[in-house]
C-alpha cells in the first residue's frame, strides 16, 4: 500500500497510459471476432479475378411520401456499386414494410429496383426500406414513411326493408376500392350493434329488431394501420457516449500538382493509427464507379493521367471494418495535353461526287510538352490517311465520319460528322392544280421528284421569267397563278428547277385541258313554227360554243324544274316532242353548262299548236250540214207565214181620180166582193192598167228569200173626179173600182173573168 502511495507522479501517468492503451487494446480484441465474423460473412468478397464493394443504397418515395388516395406512388432503391472487372453481379432486392419482407427480387441488371403503388391506398401506409444482396455482402437503406390519405364512403345494403319484430335482416357494409385489414362498425340508430374484422373490403352483419319502429342502420370502417395504432408514452432518457475509432484512411497522389494528360500518377491508400491487424481492415481505392485497388492496410495504383473532366480525376479511399465505414476522397487538376479533335466539311455543302474536304485538327495543345506535329489524325472510314485534311469525293447516301487524335499515348475523338450530299435537282414536272378556265386565274404546279432542298422554281412564259419561289420544306409546293385568254396560250408556259448555282433543269411545255364557257344558247324549232299542227313530230334543238361535256336542261312555260336534262360532248342537242297536241303549247327555253360552272339561258320559243286538217274538215262540214239545216227551217217558217196572210183581209187604199182632191177613197176588198173576184177591172177613162209590172229596182228592194211565186204589188189609183158635184154622188160606186192584174210581165185579158178561180192563196201583201 505504501508502495503505491509513495509512487511519482510520472509513474502514475505513465501507468494511468499504459492503462488506456490496455483497455483500447482489450477493446479490440473484444469485438475483432464479431467484426470478422461480419466482414468475412457477407461485407465484402474478395475473388481472384473479381472485386466489389456497395457503397451506397437509397430508397425514394416519388412523388411525395404524403399523397393524396388514388394517387401512383413509386419505391424506388438505388445502389451505387464499386467493381473491378466485367463479372455480371447478381443482386437480390428485398422491400419492407413496418419491417415485414413485400417483395423480393434477384436481377442481374444494373438498373435501379422499382416498386409501384398504383392507386395508393390508406392500408399502405407505413415505413418502407430496401436492402441489396450481392454474394456475402449486404447493405440497408433508411427508411421512408409514405402516409396515403382519403377513405372511400361505405356503402350499406339490407336484405329487407319492412320485417317483424324479431325477424332477422341481413346488412352488408361494403369499403370500395380499399384494401388491408378493416374494421367494420354496424350501428342500430346510433348504438354500435356489430364489430366485424376481415381482410377484404365487405362486411356482413345480421339484425334481429327487437322493438317496433324505425330504426335507422349505418356502418363505417376502420382501417388497420400498426404503426397509427395507440402509442405509449415516452419512456425514460438514458444517454450513450461513442467513442470515434482512432482508425482513419489516407489517400496520397503524386505527383499532386501540374499534371498533364499522359503523365504517370501513383496513387496510395493506407490506414493511419491502427492497432488492429490487417485480417480486420479493408481497404478500397476506387475512382468515380471504377474500383482501382483492394487490399487490407495499404494499396496503391499507378496509371495514366486522362483529363476525363475539367475538375480534374477524384479518387477515394474506403476502409471497411465490419460495419464501420471511413472514407476519404482527393481531386488532381489535369491539364489536357491536347484538345479534343474538330471534324469539320468543305464547303459547307457538297453534291454527289463533288471534291469535298474533311478536316480533322485540335485547336489547342501543351507546348510545354509536345509540338502540334507531335498530334497525328485518322479519320474513320479512311483511317489508313494520317493529315490534318481529307481530301475524297462526297459519297452518294449519307455518312457518318469521325476523327482520331493521338499523341504520347492519348487518344481523343471527335464528335461525329454526318455527311449529307445533296442531289442534284431533277427535270421538274409542270403540271395545272385543278381546271383551266379561260379567263379565270388558275394555278401552276411545278415539282422536281429528286433535289435536296431547298429548290428554286421559275416559271417562264414564252421564255420570259414570270416568278420564282423558294421550296424549302419537303411539304411546300410551287404553285405559280396565271390567267389565259385563249385556250392556246397554256402551252406558252414552262418552269425551270435549281438547287445549285452550276446548273438547271428546265420542264417540258405546259399542256392542260382548257375549259371555254358555253356561250348563249341558240334554239331551233323543225319543223317551223307557222306549220305547227297536232299529230305532228316536233325537234327542239340547242346549240352552243363551249368546250365538252355540256350539260343541257329544257324548260317549259315558267317552270323552275326542267323537264329534261342531259349531259353530252356534243356541242348542240335536240329534243323530240312526238305527236304534237294543245297541251305542248307554250314558250320553251334550254340551258346550258359545262365545267366552267356558268350558265346561260337560251331565247324563249312560243309553240302555238294548229288544228289539224281533219278536224277542220269535219267542223266545216258541221258547220254547213247546220246552216242547211238553219235555211231550211227558215224557208217553211217564210212560206207559212205568205199563206197565213193571203188567208187575212186584205185593205187597200185607193185615191180620189179627181186630181183637185187630196182625199183617198179606201176600198175594203173581201172573199165576197166582186172587186176581190174580179181577174181584171178596167177602169174607163184610164189608158193603162191600174196593175202593172214591177219596175226592177222595186224588185232590189225585197227580200232575198227565194220564191217560186211571181211578185205581187198593191198600187194606189186616182180617178179624175166629175165637176158636178151630183153626178160625183152618183158615180161614187164607180170611182171604187179597183183593177187587179198580176205583175209578171204578161198583159192578160182585162175584160176575162173567172169567178171559180181561188186566188185567196196567192194574195200578195198591200204596199202603200
Amino acid at each position: 500500500m505504501s508502495r503505491l502511495a509513495l509512487r511519482s507522479p510520472l509513474t502514475s501517468r505513465r501507468s494511468s497510459s499504459s492503462f488506456t492503451h490496455r483497455m483500447d487494446l482489450l477493446l479490440l480484441l473484444l469485438v475483432s471476432p464479431l467484426l470478422s465474423s461480419y466482414f468475412h460473412g457477407g461485407s465484402v468478397v474478395n475473388g481472384q479475378q473479381h472485386t466489389f464493394i456497395i457503397r451506397s443504397v437509397n430508397l425514394s418515395v416519388k412523388p411525395s411520401s404524403d399523397v393524396r388516395r388514388d394517387t401512383n406512388v413509386t419505391l424506388r432503391c438505388q445502389a451505387v456499386i464499386s467493381s473491378t472487372g466485367q463479372e455480371v453481379l447478381t443482386r437480390e432486392y428485398t422491400l419492407y414494410k413496418d419491417e415485414s419482407v413485400v417483395y423480393t427480387k434477384k436481377t442481374s441488371s444494373s438498373e435501379d429496383f422499382v416498386f409501384p403503388l398504383p392507386g395508393a391506398r390508406v392500408s399502405n401506409n407505413g415505413r418502407y426500406k430496401c436492402k441489396i444482396k450481392i454474394k456475402n455482402q449486404n447493405m440497408m437503406s433508411d427508411s421512408k414513411k409514405l402516409k396515403v390519405t382519403g377513405l372511400a364512403d361505405p356503402v350499406l345494403t339490407l336484405s329487407k326493408l319492412n320485417v317483424q319484430e324479431g325477424e332477422e335482416v341481413t346488412a352488408w357494409c361494403s369499403a370500395p376500392g380499399e384494401t388491408g385489414s378493416i374494421y367494420f362498425h354496424f350501428y342500430d340508430n346510433s348504438n354500435e350493434s356489430h364489430v366485424e374484422r376481415v381482410n377484404s373490403n365487405q362486411a356482413e352483419a345480421k339484425f334481429s329488431f327487437s322493438s317496433s319502429g324505425s330504426h335507422q342502420v349505418h356502418c363505417s370502417y376502420t382501417v388497420l394501420i400498426t404503426a397509427d395504432s395507440i402509442k405509449s408514452k415516452q419512456s425514460n432518457m438514458v444517454t450513450v457516449t461513442v467513442r470515434e475509432l482512432n482508425v482513419t484512411p489516407d489517400l496520397e497522389v503524386s505527383p499532386h500538382s501540374k499534371i498533364f494528360e499522359g503523365d504517370p500518377l501513383t496513387v496510395w491508400c493506407t490506414v493511419q493509427n491502427s492497432s488492429l491487424g490487417p485480417e480486420n481492415i479493408d481497404l478500397y481505392l476506387s475512382q468515380g464507379s471504377k474500383l482501382l485497388k483492394q487490399g487490407n492496410t495499404s494499396v496503391n495504383h499507378s496509371m495514366v493521367a486522362q483529363a476525363e473532366s475539367p475538375d480534374g480525376l477524384t479518387f477515394e479511399c474506403r476502409m471497411a471494418m465490419g460495419n464501420i465505414m471511413k472514407d476519404v476522397t482527393k481531386t488532381v487538376p489535369v491539364s489536357e495535353l491536347f484538345s479534343a479533335p474538330t471534324l469539320t466539311i468543305s464547303p459547307a455543302e457538297v453534291f454527289q461526287r463533288e471534291p469535298m474536304a474533311l478536316t480533322c485538327r485540335s485547336e489547342t495543345f501543351a507546348p510545354e510538352r509536345i509540338r502540334r506535329e507531335d498530334i497525328t489524325y485518322t479519320i474513320d472510314p479512311q483511317p489508313q490517311q494520317t493529315s490534318e485534311v481529307f481530301k475524297m469525293r462526297a459519297p452518294f447516301i449519307d455518312l457518318n465520319y469521325t476523327c482520331k487524335a493521338q499523341a504520347k499515348g492519348i487518344e481523343k475523338h471527335s464528335r461525329t460528322l454526318m455527311v449529307r450530299p445533296k442531289v442534284d435537282v431533277s427535270v421538274p414536272k409542270i403540271s395545272v392544280d385543278g381546271r383551266v378556265i379561260v379567263k379565270q386565274p388558275f394555278y401552276i404546279h411545278c415539282q422536281s421528284d429528286v433535289g435536296s432542298l431547298p429548290i428554286n422554281y421559275t416559271l417562264y412564259r414564252d421564255y420570259e421569267p414570270v416568278h420564282t419561289i423558294s421550296v424549302q420544306r419537303p411539304d411546300q409546293k410551287a404553285l405559280f397563278s396565271a390567267t389565259v385568254y385563249q385556250p392556246e396560250e397554256i402551252y406558252r408556259y414552262m418552269c425551270e428547277a435549281s438547287n445549285n448555282h452550276k446548273t438547271s433543269q428546265q420542264s417540258r411545255r405546259l399542256g392542260a385541258a382548257v375549259i371555254e364557257p358555253v356561250t348563249i344558247p341558240t334554239l331551233m324549232v323543225v319543223p317551223e313554227l307557222t306549220q305547227l299542227k297536232e299529230g305532228d313530230d316536233v325537234y327542239l334543238i340547242c346549240r352552243v360554243n363551249g368546250t365538252p361535256p355540256i350539260t343541257f336542261k329544257w324548260y317549259h312555260d315558267d317552270k323552275t324544274s326542267p323537264f329534261n336534262t342531259s349531259t353530252t360532248n356534243r356541242n348542240a342537242i335536240d329534243y323530240r316532242v312526238p305527236l304534237l297536241s294543245s297541251e305542248h303549247g307554250g314558250t320553251y327555253y334550254c340551258e346550258a353548262s359545262n365545267h366552267a360552272n356558268k350558265i346561260t339561258k337560251s331565247n324563249k320559243v312560243l309553240i302555238v299548236v294548229r288544228m289539224a286538217q281533219w278536224k277542220k274538215a269535219v267542223i266545216g262540214g258541221t258547220c254547213l250540214m247546220m246552216a242547211s239545216m238553219l235555211l231550211l227551217v227558215a224557208c217553211v217558217l217564210y212560206f207559212r207565214s205568205k199563206r197565213g196572210k193571203r188567208e187575212a183581209p186584205t185593205e187597200l187604199s185607193v185615191k180620189p181620180a179627181s186630181p183637185k182632191s187630196d182625199d183617198s177613197l179606201t176600198v175594203n176588198l173581201t172573199h165576197d166582193t166582186d172587186v176581190y173576184n174580179a181577174a181584171t177591172v178596167k177602169v174607163e177613162g184610164a189608158s193603162d192598167s191600174i196593175w202593172s209590172e214591177r219596175k226592177p229596182e222595186a224588185a232590189n228592194e225585197e227580200s232575198s228569200v227565194a220564191s217560186t211565186d211571181p211578185d205581187v204589188e198593191y198600187t194606189e189609183v186616182v180617178h179624175p173626179r166629175s165637176a158636178d158635184p151630183a153626178k160625183g154622188a152618183a158615180d161614187h160606186h164607180d170611182i171604187g173600182l179597183v183593177e187587179y192584174a198580176e205583175l209578171n210581165g204578161e198583159h192578160p185579158d182585162v175584160n176575162q173573168y173567172h169567178p171559180h178561180i181561188d186566188h185567196h192563196q196567192d194574195l200578195p201583201e198591200p204596199v202603200e
